[in-house]
Protein backbone atom coordinates (compact mmCIF):
# COMPACT_ATOMS: atom_id res chain seq x y z
CA UNK A 1 0.00 0.00 0.00
CA UNK A 2 2.97 1.94 0.79
CA UNK A 3 4.24 1.35 -2.56
CA UNK A 4 1.59 1.99 -4.46
CA UNK A 5 1.24 5.95 -2.57
CA UNK A 6 4.39 6.52 -3.29
CA UNK A 7 4.27 5.56 -7.24
CA UNK A 8 0.82 7.79 -7.44
CA UNK A 9 2.91 10.49 -5.79
CA UNK A 10 5.70 9.75 -8.31
CA UNK A 11 3.26 10.24 -11.09
CA UNK A 12 1.74 12.91 -9.95
CA UNK A 13 4.97 14.84 -9.92
CA UNK A 14 5.96 13.53 -13.32
CA UNK A 15 2.43 15.23 -14.93
CA UNK A 16 3.39 18.41 -12.81
CA UNK A 17 6.76 18.65 -14.77
CA UNK A 18 5.52 17.77 -17.63
CA UNK A 19 2.53 20.60 -17.36
CA UNK A 20 4.97 23.28 -16.08
CA UNK A 21 7.35 22.13 -19.49
CA UNK A 22 4.65 22.17 -21.68
CA UNK A 23 3.03 25.72 -19.70
CA UNK A 24 7.20 27.27 -20.85
CA UNK A 25 7.45 25.57 -23.74
CA UNK A 26 4.09 27.57 -24.69
CA UNK A 27 5.56 30.44 -23.25
CA UNK A 28 8.67 30.34 -25.11
CA UNK A 29 6.53 29.81 -28.27
CA UNK A 30 4.68 32.60 -27.59
CA UNK A 31 7.33 35.03 -26.97
CA UNK A 32 9.24 33.53 -29.88
CA UNK A 33 6.06 34.49 -32.04
CA UNK A 34 5.84 37.86 -30.70
CA UNK A 35 9.58 38.14 -31.05
CA UNK A 36 9.18 36.93 -34.93
CA UNK A 37 5.53 39.43 -35.43
CA UNK A 38 7.48 42.59 -33.68
CA UNK A 39 10.82 41.97 -35.75
CA UNK A 40 8.20 41.05 -38.81
CA UNK A 41 6.36 44.96 -37.66
CA UNK A 42 10.00 46.37 -37.41
CA UNK A 43 11.30 45.05 -40.95
CA UNK A 44 7.51 45.96 -42.65
CA UNK A 45 7.86 49.66 -40.60
CA UNK A 46 11.42 50.26 -42.12
CA UNK A 47 10.44 48.99 -45.31
CA UNK A 48 7.63 51.73 -45.34
CA UNK A 49 9.92 54.12 -43.87
CA UNK A 50 12.21 53.33 -47.14
CA UNK A 51 9.53 53.78 -49.24
CA UNK A 52 8.68 57.15 -47.88
CA UNK A 53 12.17 57.94 -47.82
CA UNK A 54 12.20 56.93 -51.56
CA UNK A 55 9.39 59.03 -52.24
CA UNK A 56 10.33 62.29 -50.64
CA UNK A 57 13.48 61.84 -52.29
CA UNK A 58 11.75 61.30 -55.77
CA UNK A 59 10.25 64.26 -54.80
CA UNK A 60 13.07 66.43 -53.95
CA UNK A 61 14.83 65.26 -56.92
CA UNK A 62 11.86 66.09 -59.01
CA UNK A 63 10.98 69.77 -56.97
CA UNK A 64 15.06 70.02 -57.71
CA UNK A 65 14.61 69.07 -61.36
CA UNK A 66 11.44 71.84 -61.72
CA UNK A 67 13.61 74.64 -59.40
CA UNK A 68 16.28 74.25 -62.07
CA UNK A 69 14.41 74.55 -64.87
CA UNK A 70 12.47 77.25 -63.39
CA UNK A 71 15.67 78.75 -63.00
CA UNK A 72 17.45 78.22 -66.22
CA UNK A 73 14.05 79.61 -67.86
CA UNK A 74 13.88 82.87 -65.63
CA UNK A 75 17.73 83.00 -66.36
CA UNK A 76 16.79 82.97 -70.18
CA UNK A 77 14.14 85.81 -70.01
CA UNK A 78 15.82 87.52 -67.74
CA UNK A 79 18.81 87.33 -70.36
CA UNK A 80 16.28 88.07 -73.61
CA UNK A 81 15.32 91.24 -71.38
CA UNK A 82 18.39 92.35 -70.69
CA UNK A 83 19.10 91.59 -74.39
CA UNK A 84 16.22 93.36 -75.57
CA UNK A 85 16.49 96.16 -73.35
CA UNK A 86 20.24 96.61 -74.40
CA UNK A 87 18.56 97.23 -78.07
CA UNK A 88 16.56 99.89 -76.74
CA UNK A 89 18.86 101.80 -75.45
CA UNK A 90 21.16 101.40 -78.41
CA UNK A 91 18.19 102.81 -81.11
CA UNK A 92 17.55 105.33 -78.58
CA UNK A 93 20.88 106.50 -78.04
CA UNK A 94 21.24 106.57 -82.01
CA UNK A 95 18.20 108.57 -82.32
CA UNK A 96 18.75 111.03 -79.95
CA UNK A 97 22.87 111.27 -81.63
CA UNK A 98 21.25 111.76 -84.48
CA UNK A 99 18.74 114.66 -83.14
CA UNK A 100 22.13 116.04 -81.68
CA UNK A 101 23.86 116.14 -85.20
CA UNK A 102 21.32 117.90 -87.32
CA UNK A 103 20.81 120.51 -84.34
CA UNK A 104 24.14 121.20 -84.54
CA UNK A 105 24.68 121.32 -88.21
CA UNK A 106 21.04 123.59 -88.11
CA UNK A 107 22.53 125.53 -85.73
CA UNK A 108 25.81 125.71 -87.37
CA UNK A 109 23.87 127.24 -91.13
CA UNK A 110 22.11 129.60 -88.49
CA UNK A 111 25.45 131.18 -87.05
CA UNK A 112 27.03 131.40 -90.60
CA UNK A 113 23.54 132.91 -92.10
CA UNK A 114 23.00 135.70 -88.69
CA UNK A 115 27.07 136.28 -89.27
CA UNK A 116 26.64 136.66 -92.83
CA UNK A 117 23.67 139.09 -91.84
CA UNK A 118 25.13 141.49 -89.59
CA UNK A 119 28.30 142.31 -91.96
CA UNK A 120 25.51 143.01 -94.74
CA UNK A 121 23.66 145.39 -92.24
CA UNK A 122 27.21 146.92 -90.95
CA UNK A 123 28.10 147.42 -95.03
CA UNK A 124 24.58 148.47 -96.86
CA UNK A 125 23.08 149.56 -93.44
CA UNK A 126 22.89 152.91 -94.82
CA UNK A 127 21.39 151.83 -98.15
CA UNK A 128 18.24 153.46 -97.61
CA UNK A 129 19.13 156.58 -96.40
CA UNK A 130 21.25 157.20 -98.90
CA UNK A 131 18.93 156.36 -101.75
CA UNK A 132 16.55 158.86 -100.21
CA UNK A 133 19.37 161.72 -99.96
CA UNK A 134 20.33 161.49 -103.48
CA UNK A 135 17.42 163.01 -105.13
CA UNK A 136 18.41 165.97 -103.15
CA UNK A 137 21.49 165.44 -104.49
CA UNK A 138 20.17 166.02 -107.85
CA UNK A 139 17.73 169.45 -106.51
CA UNK A 140 21.19 170.60 -105.10
CA UNK A 141 23.12 170.33 -108.56
CA UNK A 142 20.30 171.58 -110.40
CA UNK A 143 20.25 174.80 -108.11
CA UNK A 144 23.83 175.23 -108.42
CA UNK A 145 23.56 175.47 -112.25
CA UNK A 146 20.89 177.35 -112.03
CA UNK A 147 22.31 180.11 -109.47
CA UNK A 148 25.44 179.86 -112.41
CA UNK A 149 23.33 181.29 -114.98
CA UNK A 150 20.35 183.33 -112.74
CA UNK A 151 19.67 186.90 -113.23
CA UNK A 152 16.48 186.51 -110.83
CA UNK A 153 18.05 185.85 -107.33
CA UNK A 154 14.36 185.74 -105.34
CA UNK A 155 13.84 182.61 -107.26
CA UNK A 156 17.12 180.74 -106.24
CA UNK A 157 16.40 181.34 -103.14
CA UNK A 158 13.01 180.07 -103.36
CA UNK A 159 14.46 177.08 -104.85
CA UNK A 160 16.49 176.20 -102.37
CA UNK A 161 14.15 176.90 -99.75
CA UNK A 162 12.22 174.02 -101.75
CA UNK A 163 14.77 171.57 -101.89
CA UNK A 164 15.47 172.36 -98.12
CA UNK A 165 12.12 171.20 -96.89
CA UNK A 166 12.25 168.51 -99.06
CA UNK A 167 15.25 167.35 -97.56
CA UNK A 168 13.86 168.15 -93.86
CA UNK A 169 10.80 165.97 -94.48
CA UNK A 170 12.70 162.88 -95.92
CA UNK A 171 14.83 163.13 -92.40
CA UNK A 172 11.66 163.29 -90.40
CA UNK A 173 10.10 160.08 -92.25
CA UNK A 174 13.27 158.69 -91.12
CA UNK A 175 12.83 159.56 -87.54
CA UNK A 176 15.11 162.19 -87.41
CA UNK A 177 13.54 165.01 -85.10
CA UNK A 178 14.89 168.57 -83.69
CA UNK A 179 15.41 169.32 -80.43
CA UNK A 180 13.40 172.17 -79.49
CA UNK A 181 15.41 174.50 -77.20
CA UNK A 182 15.05 178.78 -78.05
CA UNK A 183 13.31 179.99 -74.65
CA UNK A 184 13.32 176.91 -72.86
CA UNK A 185 14.53 176.03 -69.71
CA UNK A 186 18.05 174.05 -69.97
CA UNK A 187 17.73 170.51 -69.92
CA UNK A 188 20.77 168.83 -69.20
CA UNK A 189 19.34 165.50 -71.05
CA UNK A 190 19.08 167.78 -74.43
CA UNK A 191 20.69 170.49 -74.19
CA UNK A 192 24.53 171.67 -73.93
CA UNK A 193 25.14 175.14 -72.18
CA UNK A 194 27.95 176.41 -74.43
CA UNK A 195 28.32 179.53 -72.84
CA UNK A 196 25.96 182.28 -70.28
CA UNK A 197 25.39 185.38 -71.81
CA UNK A 198 22.85 188.49 -69.90
CA UNK A 199 19.46 187.92 -70.95
CA UNK A 200 17.53 190.50 -72.98
CA UNK A 201 14.92 190.29 -70.01
CA UNK A 202 13.66 189.00 -66.50
CA UNK A 203 11.46 186.13 -68.23
CA UNK A 204 14.59 185.06 -69.93
CA UNK A 205 17.35 184.73 -67.35
CA UNK A 206 18.12 180.79 -67.04
CA UNK A 207 16.76 179.88 -70.33
CA UNK A 208 18.15 179.39 -73.60
CA UNK A 209 18.30 182.73 -75.57
CA UNK A 210 20.12 181.15 -78.32
CA UNK A 211 20.98 178.20 -80.41
CA UNK A 212 24.16 177.79 -81.55
CA UNK A 213 23.72 174.19 -83.12
CA UNK A 214 20.83 172.23 -83.76
CA UNK A 215 19.95 169.48 -81.49
CA UNK A 216 18.64 165.96 -83.06
CA UNK A 217 16.68 163.02 -82.19
CA UNK A 218 16.20 159.46 -84.00
CA UNK A 219 13.37 157.21 -83.17
CA UNK A 220 13.54 159.44 -79.31
CA UNK A 221 17.28 159.02 -78.71
CA UNK A 222 19.33 162.00 -78.82
CA UNK A 223 21.87 161.36 -81.16
CA UNK A 224 23.32 165.31 -81.17
CA UNK A 225 22.92 167.67 -78.10
CA UNK A 226 21.52 171.13 -78.83
CA UNK A 227 24.50 173.90 -78.27
CA UNK A 228 22.85 176.47 -76.57
CA UNK A 229 23.60 180.01 -75.04
CA UNK A 230 22.14 180.55 -71.55
CA UNK A 231 21.06 183.70 -70.11
CA UNK A 232 21.99 185.40 -66.85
Amino acid sequence: MSKHKNRHHSDNKNVNKQNIEMEQNSEAQKAEQQAEETANDTEKKAETDTQSANEEQKADNSSEVENSETDNQSQENGSDAEEQQNNDFEAKYNELNDKYLRLMAEFDNYRKRTLKEKMDLTKFGGEGVLKGILPVVDNMERAIKAMATASDMDAVKEGINLIYNKFTEFLTKEGLKEIEAQGLELDTDKHEAVTKFPAPSEDLKGKIIDVIEKGYTLNDKVIRYAKVVVGE
